[in-house]
């Protein structure tokens, strides 16, 4: 039996596992040992496993995922999300559907220093839901708006699936950030678009909210300083060259951690926010740690260079081929976390996007984005069961009816940076 097919089998094994609920991590760990004791040897393989996790969590390039972590926690220790929400809703709340706009905008602003879609979309759901409902939103606008809001996290820098892909393909972290930026952008305009024009084809789903002054607008404004500080002096950083991204991590954490003090975040905030930050950090570094394994696996059964040569022969377009790919993002997207789904497919599909000739930079903003979609679509739509955990009075099906217009913002965008790559790498 060839490597190709020993590969093969282990994969359809390892989907099978997952079907059956075993967790992602361990079932990529699970199929990487096996498949590499089967096509090179048992001890081998035992050695991978010895070492394999040790090799992870030691590297260096892996550090800036607590601290981002951290850094988002701090946030919203800090209650920074009810004076940002408090802040868009002086300037925005006066509109039909206002208030909506407040939300998803708070949650653009917001995502710029959580890096996690469903840490934002939590953090905002908390503040902006209830107020939402009580000035008379249809519980399927105010919860698909934030659902889809959440959604930003894991685009705009810095976003920890934009780190992970750069990690796994071997690109730089800070172009990946600076390039997520415009599309990051992009996607909170259409998504403002997108309540404007519910909200004036369905008027009854949102009501206009009190007027406020310009004075108080532009006191509310105050709320966005925090924020801008923090996504500056990272960014900045980056982009000048005075930080590397895991120093700009660090420096990220700090700044909010010296907020969350200003705000008033005690000695048991800090605690819990530790203790949120390892369980976060512990369950994304265990699931490198199964792709790091699963990893070893591909590179010997060499399925990825056997697909490369298969699409050669069938002598598909590149546009095809990439139209297959994000065909095969979405359809996992409905069943699989996002952060899974980067770990698992990409080292297998990457080959086939770089013999394809795409820039590997604007390919990872577009399997972002496709990867997205997947955080607000059925069956699973992670996003919207986090608002389902924070209002578990709201139907499933009415936070999946509330989503579907953004669904079709995310396509438009994604089209839209298809057709027009500079969007993505015209800032580097």
């Amino acid at each position: 039996m060839s490597e190709s097919v020993i590969g093969l089998i282990c994969i359809v094994s390892m989907l099978v596992m997952i079907g059956l609920r075993m967790p992602i991590a361990l079932a990529m760990a699970a199929t990487g040992f096996v498949g590499f004791a089967t096509i090179v040897a048992f001890e081998p393989a035992v050695a991978i496993l010895e070492g394999g996790p040790f090799e992870t969590l030691s590297n260096y390039s892996f550090s800036p995922i607590p601290m981002f972590i951290l850094m988002g926690v701090f946030a919203s220790k800090a209650r920074m999300s009810q004076e940002l929400f408090d802040g868009a809703r002086k300037m925005f709340g006066s509109w039909r559907g206002g208030m909506a706009l407040a939300g998803v905008t708070s949650c653009g602003i917001f995502s710029a220093i959580s890096g996690s879609s469903m840490a934002t979309a939590a953090s905002m759901s908390r503040v902006a839901l209830p107020e939402m409902e009580k000035n008379g939103y249809k519980k399927s606008l105010a919860s698909g708006t934030l659902a889809a809001g959440g959604t930003l996290g894991i685009m705009i820098p810095p976003s920890i699936a934009l780190l992970l892909y750069a990690l796994i393909t071997e690109q730089s972290v800070g172009d990946m950030f600076i390039a997520g930026i415009v599309p990051g952008l992009l996607g909170l305009g259409l998504y403002c678009l997108t309540i404007a024009v519910v909200v004036t084809l369905f008027p009854d789903v949102a009501q206009p909210g009190e007027k406020t002054t310009w004075k108080e607008k532009l006191m509310g404004l105050k709320g966005l300083l925090p924020f801008t500080a923090v996504f500056a002096l990272i960014i900045g950083g980056i982009y000048t060259g005075l930080f590397t991204p895991t120093e700009a991590a660090s420096v990220g954490a700090a700044g909010t951690f010296f907020i969350a003090i200003y705000r008033g975040m005690r000695f048991q905030g800090l605690k819990e926010a530790v203790e949120e930050t390892l369980f976060m950090t512990a369950m994304i570094f265990f699931m490198i740690i199964g792709a790091e394994i699963f990893g070893y696996f591909l590179s010997v059964s060499r399925i990825s260079f056997t697909l490369v040569e298969i699409v050669d022969s069938l002598q598909m377009s590149p546009y095809m081929i990439l139209f297959c790919v994000l065909l095969l993002f979405v359809l996992l997207g409905c069943v699989m976390d996002s952060m899974a789904m980067l770990l698992l497919t990409v080292p297998v599909v990457y080959p086939l996007i770089e013999a394809a000739g795409f820039d590997p930079i604007w390919f990872g903003i577009v399997a972002v984005i496709t990867v997205e979609l997947g955080l607000i679509t059925p069956p699973v739509g992670m996003n919207v069961f986090v608002i389902k955990s924070v209002a578990p009075d709201i139907p499933i099906k009415e936070i999946f009816k509330g989503v579907m217009p953004f669904v079709m913002s995310d396509i438009v965008r994604l089209a839209l940076i298809i057709s027009f790559p500079a969007l993505a790498v015209g800032l580097l």
